[in-house]
């Protein structure tokens, strides 16, 4: 075996017609693209949702609801993985960062603690946001709540 012999497996290589070639190919013409209309036009592309002149979908169904564009989305941690991350990391202190490089929380997120599970170490917890529950199960286990 040497490169010369090399070539492709079997039926993996589909040579396509050659359009527009003239009458003689069997594809010349229209370039096997029919007669008129949008599709036979250089530059064609169809639009995302397009139906052929039909009503979208987008538009034939009802909006309804509320988009506030002031809202402040949190990414929601529970007391559980916090004591999870200071069994691991082993600090008095929990910041927004040690979440961030545990891979808790991505790069621009805000940080937001709830009170779902049970916290016995004595630590500060520093992030965005914190429930009442939350805050209250901190500072009983003998920790701080500090908000940035």
């Amino acid at each position: 075996m040497n490169l010369s012999s090399l070539k492709p497996a079997a039926g993996s290589v589909k040579v396509g017609k050659r359009v527009g070639r003239g009458q003689g190919s069997g594809k010349g013409g229209t370039a096997a693209r029919g007669h008129n209309g949008a599709q036979s036009r250089s530059g064609y592309s169809r639009k995302l949702g397009f139906e052929g002149g039909q009503m979208p979908l987008q538009r034939r169904l009802p909006k309804f609801g509320f988009n506030n564009i002031n809202r402040v989305e949190y990414k929601a941690l529970n007391l559980d993985a916090i004591q999870a991350l200071a069994d691991k990391v082993n600090a008095n202190v929990i910041t927004v960062d040690m979440i961030r490089e545990n891979g808790l929380a991505a790069k621009k997120d805000l940080v937001k603690i709830l009170g779902r599970g049970e916290i016995s170490a004595s630590i500060e917890v520093q992030a965005h946001g914190f429930s009442a529950t939350a805050i209250e199960a901190i500072e009983k286990a003998g920790g701080k709540a500090v908000k940035l």
